[in-house]
């Protein structure tokens, strides 16, 4: 039995497609075409307006990705594609004694992984001969009669390794974030594929509404989308192509509040205004290998930025940074010199208390610690102004409010990156941090940067701060000499 019998099977899943079948039906060729199954000549004109290319496979894809727009009926999908490897394919023979296949769903988080484990166990359920093949189900996983498990999980590479997986479906990975690395996907998928490779056929599909013009999403569009008979099959559409019972008129009023993110939310276009702050290389070469703080010298003068937090969510970072003097100069040819060259702004410190913890005793160590670096001033934005001011304040460290946001901060250091002015400590979560960060350009031509959602970016917020402060505002702060201390 095929996918599209069991779809068209009264008895099996005909009656979960409660719109009817006639608004599924360029599903229904995507469909055919990761299974190679024939396609009617009606059938070749969507395919091609999908995929770009003449040519349907003729053999199943082992390799897909579905680029489309939101609301489009992807994780329905996703679910379907699962309960059918799950129930009609048999791999018993790929497994050794006691092995256990798995179905992997992978999504974004725990919320969305539950909407796709509600979808597959309502298919399960639904039909009286697949809930006979449920041994046990619980929040992650279910268990068939046939070795087969079908899990729901989120993106970590952690949660792979160690599986025998037949099927790796990945919902919205262009929207996977890790606290880990800066690029989940790419780790998960290099995690994937050698836990694939000893089942013949296993399947990756990868879908998901596009973002950014980066990520294996992009990557893939990018590389086989509209290639005649390409090794990996890409298609893309529109929310409207995929599911017409989206209103209109939900979009039209998206396209006029913000048509660039629509494009993209459901025109299934990936984004111009977005892309990376910084580019790996650029954080690479600027980080110390192994060096986790510099510990302060008597002749050097530092400056301390924080980024508080109330304990509760982010974590309550503190940065202190010194400018790297250069020596004297011997010369009017060797001032001129000097002159030319781009500031060099030096991390000391970067350290952060992860939540939940208790803000007055955060702040009772970083004092502490910015007094041994001689730093009686911390800049921080205006979190919490009068409390966070009165409790430095406390323990003899002035607080002062940024005159730049902290978006500002990034563009203030992106210079000293690429002129490769700066030296980092080699923080994990800060190096993370640092490669997430994106910049946007508004309608209007405005940059920004910020952390992507849902993101953190304290880490960051606090070094940039620091290293911004070092080139501009040096002078404003009151060195201590180390024996006053």
């Amino acid at each position: 039995m095929t996918i599209i019998d069991a779809i068209h099977d009264p008895a099996l899943f005909r009656g979960l497609f409660k719109r009817g079948l006639d608004s599924w039906q360029n599903w229904l060729v995507v469909l055919k075409a990761i299974f190679a199954l024939e396609l009617t000549e009606d059938d070749r004109a969507r395919f091609t307006a999908l995929t770009g290319r003449a040519t349907p496979p003729t053999v199943p894809a082992q390799e897909c990705w579905l680029v489309v727009g939101r609301r489009g009926g992807k994780s329905f999908i996703v679910a379907l594609i699962a309960v059918f490897l799950a129930c009609f394919r048999d791999y018993r023979a790929c497994l050794g004694p006691g092995e256990i296949g798995v179905i992997m769903v992978i999504a974004t988080d725990r919320k969305q992984a539950r909407v796709i484990h509600r979808y597959a166990s309502a298919l399960l359920h639904a039909v009286p001969m697949l809930r006979a093949m449920i041994v046990r189900e619980d929040a992650e996983t279910i268990t068939l009669n046939n070795a087969i498990v079908l899990e729901i999980t989120t993106a970590s590479y952690r949660t792979i390794r160690g599986y025998t997986v037949v099927a790796a479906l990945c919902d919205e990975v262009a929207f996977w974030r890790s606290e880990d690395t800066a690029n989940p996907a790419d780790e998960i998928l290099a995690a994937l594929r050698p836990a694939m490779s000893t089942i013949p056929g296993a399947l990756l599909i990868g879908l998901g509404t596009p973002y950014r013009r980066s990520g294996p999403l992009y990557s893939a569009h990018k590389a086989y989308f509209g290639v005649e008979d390409a090794p990996v099959l890409v298609i893309q559409a529109d929310t409207r192509t995929m599911n017409p019972s989206v209103p209109q008129a939900v979009i039209d009023r998206a396209m006029e509040r913000d048509p660039i993110a629509a494009q993209a939310e459901y025109g299934a276009q990936f984004r111009s205004d977005v892309g990376s702050f910084l580019d790996l290389e650029l954080i690479e070469r600027a980080i110390e290998s192994g060096r986790r703080e510099r510990p302060p010298q008597p002749d050097l003068q530092y400056v301390a930025f924080v980024d508080p937090s109330g304990g509760a969510r982010d974590a309550f970072t503190l940065a202190i940074a010194h400018k790297q003097r250069h020596h004297t100069p011997r010369s009017w040819q060797e001032q001129q010199d000097q002159q030319r060259l781009p500031p060099r702004v030096v991390l000391d410190v970067c350290r952060g208390i992860a939540p939940p913890c208790n803000p007055e005793a955060v702040v009772e160590e970083f004092c502490a610690l910015l007094k041994a670096y001689r730093c009686h001033q911390v800049v921080g934005d205006r979190y919490s102004a009068e409390w966070v001011r009165t409790a430095f304040a406390r323990h003899g460290i002035g607080y002062k409010h940024s005159e730049l946001t902290k978006s500002a901060l990034y563009l203030e250091c992106l210079p000293l990156f690429a002129q490769g002015g700066v030296d980092l400590l080699d923080v994990r979560l800060l190096t993370t941090q640092l490669m997430q960060l994106e910049r946007r350009t508004s309608r209007s031509g405005k940059d920004s940067v910020d952390h992507p959602s849902p993101g953190h970016d304290d880490y960051a917020n606090a070094c940039c701060g620091a290293l911004a402060r070092c080139v501009k505002r040096v002078a404003e702060l009151r060195v201590v000499p180390l024996s006053g201390i």
